[in-house]
């Protein structure tokens, strides 16, 4: 069998930053977690799943001692934040109501949503529900990539493609995916269609390039390689 992982939680604490930042007493850290899933579930729901259809890719959460802070990158902030701030607050209300908590929401702009892994994969689902042919969708969703900067990107749609009887998986591919080099900026992002004839499950992988040698995270890991070769030595 495949020993696949996703290449996010691959480079979480190494490449990557964590998606929640918090610590918390033994007593306290399951019901936190909670309130995590409950947070991103709410926030998919309201915001991708039904208008504005704002294509929140993200949802990064972290906690001081009175409040909790909300990061949402999105391709379209202006859909998130309403006219005069009305719907960022509205957002902001039903959060507190939601964990009963103190929260603060700050909207981050995606500049480039064609080689963002997870707003690629929800752009291949909208067009599969329209049922749009999934060959010229998969390849117009990686022309599209590669035209916006990206190395290579890989898109993989499995279930009963075209309305088939047999299941089955199509993937496309363009320019290189290195998937076990660490220092490498691959981005991921899975989405599930909902059609008359059955769900069909997309994955995507976007190379965005090598991490700046400036990245603390790739510094740190270098220097923890570079210790191991000498101890083995």
């Amino acid at each position: 069998m495949g020993q696949k992982c996703s290449p996010i939680g691959f480079r979480t604490g190494i490449s990557l930053g964590w998606k929640s930042r918090w610590f918390a007493p033994k007593a306290s850290y399951g019901e936190f977690l909670i309130e995590d899933q409950k947070i991103r579930t709410f926030i998919d729901k309201r915001l991708n799943q039904n208008p504005p259809f704002a294509g929140i890719a993200r949802v990064e959460i972290e906690r001081t001692r009175d409040e909790v802070r909300v990061a949402l990158h999105t391709a379209r902030p202006g859909l998130v934040i309403g006219p005069k701030g009305a719907e960022v607050d509205k957002t902001r209300e039903s959060l507190e109501k939601l964990i009963d908590r103190k929260v603060n929401v700050n909207i981050v702009e995606i500049k480039k949503p064609e080689i963002d892994g997870q707003l690629v994969a929800d752009n291949v689902r909208d067009q599969l529900k329209r049922r749009a042919a999934f060959r010229r969708v998969m390849k117009m969703s990686c022309e599209a990539a590669m035209n916006a900067g990206a190395k290579g990107i890989k898109v993989s749609c499995a279930g009963r493609l075209g309305g088939a009887e047999m299941a089955r998986t199509e993937s496309k591919i363009m320019g290189s995916i290195p998937l076990q080099t660490l220092t490498a900026d691959v981005d991921y992002g899975f989405s599930v269609a909902h059609t008359t004839y059955g769900a069909i499950g997309i994955k995507v992988w976007v190379f965005r390039g090598m991490y700046d040698s400036g990245n603390d995270a790739i510094e740190s890991y270098k220097a923890g390689r570079l210790v191991e070769k000498k101890v083995r030595k």
